[in-house]
């Protein structure tokens, strides 16, 4: 039990009360050294008042056992918009002031702390990136509980605190995230404690789980694996006994499991332990206001924000508000110089392990780099284009597998996905390493181990917060998906690119290995699943977000994808998206030509062109994406053939961001760099993976523009064969060399001939794949003739 009287536990919880209220309102006079007035309140009223004093109770709490413990921590703050508790923490403890030097601790500091909240200039509301001791935004709710997860794995000695709120537990990622028990090793990984805080409300309304009855809530808790210990109460000293026991209890079993566990190894026997979870009852808006006006605010709906408004005009709401702040007593709580007191601080750990200087919440401090192998050692042979063929993301398995064995001792690598991995052709990572996964197991099954670092969910939600939290606290990883369902992360995507924007801007936050997406079983490819899997707007939306973070790569072949793969994974503070095929496509480039091809993002390829000397090109056709570079290459040789005296010229983009002006994002070409690739008065033909005005939408500034005709994917797919697809969506081969014919001046005359027969193949392949299933010979049985 604990070994510091209740009253300084209490102390430093009404301390962190007072200064989060105060955050809410005070722009002056913080310590109350004279009676609030109108002008010491806030002109615009903004934060979360309902979840601060519970999230108060528990970083009290955790100061506590972990100052008795000398345990390493991190708390992931999942009612985020409670940022005052967590600022007010962070204050408390010295971690603020030592971050932002300004932010003295004492009266000047504390006035400072109070006005900067909500307030232009100043901080956000929700514990942000600015916040010391978080990993986790908390401007949208469903992700503390996979993040805290993804902070465990590989960290065998980290307590990861996660408290969830209980309008967060009705979100369908943290409903899913419950099930991450069952691949924490207990072994090898960390503990995650869990502290449902069940307020009662959200912003309106009712929650669901603060009113289903608590035997039905306890059967749902130990359904997915866990022992429920209650915390209920409104009476600050009984809850802060009953807090302090289920601490010390829910560390104890987690000792016991950890200890048992590494003491039998990794024993294929043992079943997944059975973790504690703690169900902390408070009201919501604890200690504030009981009522305003007569209708009841505390342990209502209506203390979720601000429950007292109108302070300046109103004398009845300044005169409460002030009757509210003093009953936290802060003259007990603070010196006459605003200094915390010796009874608040005396629960509060030293150092590094106190909450807002814990390194794991700033995990680039502890990150190492990638022991990645030479590319080349990897690559395929390309002695000429276009004469083989592999499997782009077997190739790429290959060079993964090999940084799994190199990280074997280490542990800070794992390749996350849905169910995926094998169907992406990575399989060869089992070669190195199995699938976590601590449930029962059968005869049938294949690939799994206690200690596996490849991570399958069939939840996309669960694998990103995995793989964020993984991340955020030091290490590296992949996450491999099929493209058309990336789009059920796009809101956590959006919400990890705000937080690496702001991280780049704060000096104090060291850089984080990338965010890397490896999207397969792509539009063009889905022989199995047909229009339901084709959806390529998963770049689209990547390419909206902060151009300083987003990087987006469409290799052409296997050694392409092996340069991309290497690039990004030495990268920081990024979200690379790569988009490569599974199926066997052409290999285009030797190694040393991918990886310099890469490090232009876009280029000429000479040898598919007719270059005619030093003249300029008749014609620019240009591709971005595996498929759409096999038929650019295959009309180039159709041009060839049968138009010899044209001049036409490749282009290939591996890197879509160079489409756009320097100006607005870091790989952009300038006017020059893109009109010597395309000119400024060509037609130029582009055939793009995506929907194709996106291309549009980046080059839209260029002077050629008016030249510029995309084909891509325009939500016309089936399950049918490979070239079908191209041909529904109008980026096939015949219909590009037909497309050429109508935009080179004075050549529809002169090759009316060759138009008709283009459309002529494409009416014969209409029937051709109806009457035999597979596509023309001459399309199937394709090489580069060159």
């Amino acid at each position: 039990m604990t070994s510091y009287p209740m009253s300084e536990l209490d102390a430093h919880w009404r301390a962190a009360n007072y200064l989060a209220a105060g955050q809410i309102y005070l722009m002056d006079n913080p310590l109350l050294t004279e009676p609030l007035r109108p002008e010491h309140i806030k002109p615009r009223l903004l934060g979360h008042w309902g979840t601060s004093p519970g999230l108060n109770l528990v970083h009290t709490h955790l100061n506590r056992v972990i100052k008795d413990r000398s345990l390493d921590a991190l708390c992931i703050w999942g009612p985020g918009h409670g940022g005052p508790a967590v600022l007010a923490n962070s204050w408390l403890e010295g971690t603020y002031t030592e971050t932002y030097p300004d932010i003295t601790r004492d009266a000047a500091g504390m006035g400072a702390l109070l006005r900067q909240f909500s307030f232009p200039g100043g901080v956000p509301s929700h514990v942000a990136p600015e916040t010391p001791g978080s990993v986790h935004e908390g401007g949208e709710l469903g992700y503390s509980l996979a993040h805290a997860y993804g902070a465990a794995f590989d960290h065998p000695h980290l307590l990861v605190a996660c408290v969830i709120g209980d309008g967060e537990a009705e979100t369908g990622p943290l409903a899913a995230s419950w099930h991450s028990n069952k691949f924490l090793d207990p072994v090898h990984d960390g503990a995650v404690l869990p502290i449902l805080h069940l307020n009662g409300y959200k912003i309106a309304n009712p929650t669901v789980l603060s009113r289903i009855p608590e035997a039905e809530l306890d059967s749902l808790l130990r359904g997915y694996g866990h022992d429920p210990l209650y915390v209920t109460g409104s009476d600050p000293a009984l809850v802060h006994r009953a807090m302090a026991r289920a601490m010390d209890e829910a560390l104890d079993r987690i000792a016991a499991i950890q200890r048992e566990a590494r003491t039998a190894g990794t024993d294929p026997g043992r079943e997944y332990a059975h973790w504690p979870v703690i169900v902390l009852r408070t009201p919501k808006g604890w200690t504030g206001p009981v009522t305003v006006d007569g209708d009841p605010v505390e342990g209502t709906w209506r203390a979720h924000q601000v429950p007292l408004a109108g302070v300046r005009d109103n004398p009845a709401h300044l005169k409460q508000l002030e009757t509210w702040l003093r009953s936290y007593r802060p003259e007990e709580l603070f010196d006459a110089d605003g200094r915390p007191s010796e009874q608040v601080l005396a629960c509060v750990p030293r150092g590094e392990r106190r909450l807002g200087a814990v390194p794991y919440a700033n995990g680039g401090r502890l990150l190492r780099p990638l022991p990645l192998p030479a590319p080349g050692a990897y690559a395929v042979p390309v002695d000429k284009p276009g004469r083989t063929l592999h499997e782009p993301t077997r190739v790429l398995g290959h060079f993964l597998t090999q940084i799994m064995r190199d990280t074997a001792g280490r542990r800070d690598f794992r390749v996350v996905g849905p169910d995926e991995t094998a169907s992406n052709r990575l399989d060869d990572l089992y070669d190195a390493t199995g699938k976590a996964w601590q449930g029962l197991t059968e005869a049938t099954d294949t690939n799994l181990s206690r200690n596996g670092r490849v991570m399958e969910i069939l939840s996309e939600h669960v694998c990103q917060g995995w793989l964020e939290g993984y991340l955020l606290t030091g290490r590296h990883g992949l996450f491999s998906t099929y493209e058309a369902f990336a789009h059920i992360v796009d809101s956590m995507v959006a919400q990890h690119i705000k937080w690496l924007k702001t991280s780049r801007e704060l000096s104090w936050r060291a850089p984080i290995a990338s965010l890397n997406y490896l999207l397969t079983s792509h539009v063009w490819r889905q022989d199995n699943n047909g229009f339901s899997h084709q959806d390529p707007g998963f770049v689209d939306h990547v390419l909206n977000k902060s151009p300083e973070v987003v990087r987006v790569y469409l290799p052409p072949d296997a050694n392409t994808l092996l340069a991309v793969a290497d690039h990004a994974l030495r990268s920081r503070d990024r979200v690379n998206v790569i988009v490569a095929g599974k199926q066997p496509s052409f290999d285009w480039l030797s190694v040393d030509e991918a990886l310099a091809h890469v490090a232009r993002g876009a280029g000429i390829w000479e040898w598919a062109g007719t270059g005619h000397g030093s003249r300029e090109p008749d014609v620019v056709l240009a591709c971005a994406g595996d498929v759409p570079t096999m038929e650019v290459l295959a009309a180039a040789a159709l041009l060839r053939e049968h138009l010899p005296s044209l001049a036409v010229r490749v282009v290939n983009i591996v890197d879509i961001a160079r489409l756009m002006p320097h100006e607005e994002h870091p790989h952009g070409m300038s006017d020059t760099e893109y009109n010597a690739l395309f000119t400024t008065d060509k037609p130029v033909i582009f055939a793009y993976h995506g929907y194709p005005w996106l291309i549009h939408r980046l080059a839209y500034r260029r002077t050629g523009h008016p030249n510029l005709h995309v084909r891509g994917y325009k939500e016309s797919g089936t399950t049918t064969t490979p070239f079908d697809m191209v041909v529904r969506n109008d980026m096939d081969r015949y219909r590009l060399v037909m497309d050429v014919i109508d935009r080179v001046p004075g050549l529809a005359g002169r090759a009316e001939g060759l138009r008709r027969a283009m459309a002529d193949q494409r009416i014969r392949h209409h029937g051709w794949i109806r009457e035999h299933g597979t596509d023309l010979p001459e399309v199937a049985d394709w090489s580069w003739p060159y």
